[in-house]
């Protein structure tokens, strides 16, 4: 049906050089410049993971001057 999202197995949680979050079915490669977390569930879980650790939402550029941003 349209506007329902399809299940599609378990995810695995990206982390990319801004220290930004991102989820992924397992069954996709990671994409350029994105890389593995080390968690991997369903996406509710996934997403859980992620509420627990992103909270400060600005990339690492803007919240750590020394970066270079």
């Amino acid at each position: 049906m349209q506007g329902e999202e399809t299940d599609l197995g378990a995810h695995r949680v990206l982390v990319n050089h801004e220290d930004q979050y991102s989820i992924l079915p397992v069954a996709y490669a990671i994409p350029q410049g994105w890389r593995d977390a080390g968690f991997e569930g369903s996406k509710d879980e996934c997403l859980t993971h992620i509420r627990g650790r992103w909270t400060d939402m600005r990339p690492l550029s803007v919240r750590d001057p020394a970066s270079g941003g």
